[in-house]
């Protein structure tokens, strides 16, 4: 049977991973996907490194706009990443008939509507595996193997540079800024890492996963984001005596009045698994009627953790490249008719539990005016620490956790109580999540 030419946009780290492991496994491959697939040409401004990476063995050129109009080509990987020129190449390609690959959770979070419109339209697939988690098939599992479940929620730890860094504030009780300059020189960290330490990238993923399980529209805007820039080494310390550990989690959740999106840091009882996922390394936990919690481990970046993920999808493409549109997995798991507009719900209404940290006044009568004001709002406490006071010192700190409650109500307690003459500056609050 004749090959699958594939066109390779974007030969970095990933893209390199990607035409080393197809030329490495070629054989296993080919056997799995039922004919060749090769990379017949690569598009990269930098042609000298896509000549190393190569080796010569295909066609160079610096014009993606030439790859994705050649008739020779069946399936584009698009690698480029961003919202800008990526969008313009996965559109005109899909335009051209082509089916694509690609890693770019950033482009699909913020426009895959409108590319899996086009696609739908043009009668070609999609596929995206690698743009969450690395060389984890959540997509898969999501959108395949958990078909018969309704998926109630989906909490992960989709970023491994946040993931690296809390595991060292944990484990060395380092400052944010010492830990984030150590992961910058090891490479977790960008030069800029704003969108991995302020939550964005996990954000874009998220979307994606929420997409899939509900069968919902793409709704990056309207995820609440918040990152660990601001996280006191001081917290990881107090969660640890309470017997809970601080992860940066994606939560979406499917509640009776809409659907939760947010991102940030959380408490999770240290007993679960999830929790004592360490290092660098991605973990999704995904609830099902029938199957109850399900965990996926591994890998989230690196060039051929996700090069495993960009070429199931070619194997899977080729597999169905002269299916029938109709009976092909749709691209968000549910038939494009059967999508609905599930609202999303505002923070202000999300049910949760909280930590709260206060700097206190040492007198008497501070916990009973403090919990006076909880009991107002209706939030009742689960457990508390009050440290001792230094020697010398005269404020102390007071750490609790409360049991469920809605956001606004922990939002109008915590307005209240800040202005106490007893509190000293800001209430330091996390939420957290049993994960049951």
């Amino acid at each position: 049977m004749n090959p699958i030419n594939v066109g390779l946009l974007g030969i970095g780290t990933v893209g390199g991973g990607t035409f080393i492991v197809l030329k490495r496994n070629a054989e296993e491959i080919a056997r799995r996907a039922g004919r060749p697939i090769r990379i017949t040409v690569v598009a990269d401004k930098n042609l000298e490194l896509a000549r190393t990476v190569t080796g010569g063995a295909c066609r160079l050129t610096d014009d993606a706009f030439s790859v994705v109009s050649d008739p020779e080509i069946d399936i584009v990987i698009e690698l480029i990443g961003g919202y800008g020129i990526a969008k313009d190449l996965v559109l005109k390609a899909i335009e051209n008939g082509k089916h694509v690959v690609t890693a770019n959770k950033a482009l699909l979070a913020k426009h895959g509507n409108e590319i899996f419109a086009a696609a739908q339209e043009k009668g070609v697939m999609v596929a995206f595996e690698a743009a969450v988690a690395g060389g984890i098939p959540i997509i898969k599992a999501l959108r395949e193997g958990l078909t018969a479940n309704r998926i109630e929620w989906i909490a992960g730890i989709i970023n491994g540079t946040t993931n690296f860094i809390l595991s060292e504030m944990r484990d060395k009780g380092l400052p944010f800024a010492t830990v984030l300059k150590e992961a910058q020189r090891l490479g977790y960290a960008e030069a800029d890492p704003t969108f991995d330490v302020e939550g964005i990238d996990a954000a874009h993923k998220l979307t994606i996963m929420s997409a899939i399980a509900f069968g919902n529209s793409m709704n990056f805007d309207k995820v609440h984001i918040e990152g660990i820039s601001k996280l006191d080494a001081t917290d990881i310390k107090y969660a640890e005596q309470l017997g809970y550990r601080i992860k940066l989690l994606g939560i979406t959740k499917r509640t009776s009045e809409g659907v939760e999106l947010r991102v940030h840091p959380t408490l999770i009882p240290s007993k679960r698994l999830i929790a004592n996922v360490e290092g660098a390394m991605n973990a999704v936990l995904v609830k099902g009627d029938a199957v109850g919690a399900t965990l996926y481990y591994g890998k989230g970046a690196g060039a051929e953790p996700t090069a495993s993920a960009i070429i199931a999808d070619l194997v899977d493409v080729t597999r169905m490249h002269t299916a029938d549109p109709e009976h092909r997995v749709p691209h968000l798991a549910f038939q494009p008719n059967a999508m609905v507009d599930l609202p999303i719900l505002p923070l202000s209404e999300v049910i949760t539990s909280y930590y709260l940290r206060l700097r206190v006044e040492d007198k008497p009568g501070v916990l009973a005016d403090i919990t006076r004001i909880l009991a107002d709002q209706q939030i009742s406490i689960d457990a508390m620490i009050q440290r001792e006071p230094d020697e010398g010192e005269e404020q102390t700190d007071i750490i609790m956790l409360t049991h469920q409650t809605r956001e606004r109500n922990i939002n109008a307690a915590i307005s209240k109580i800040e202005v106490l003459p007893v509190v000293k500056g800001k209430i330091t609050r996390l939420r957290l999540e049993e994960l049951l």
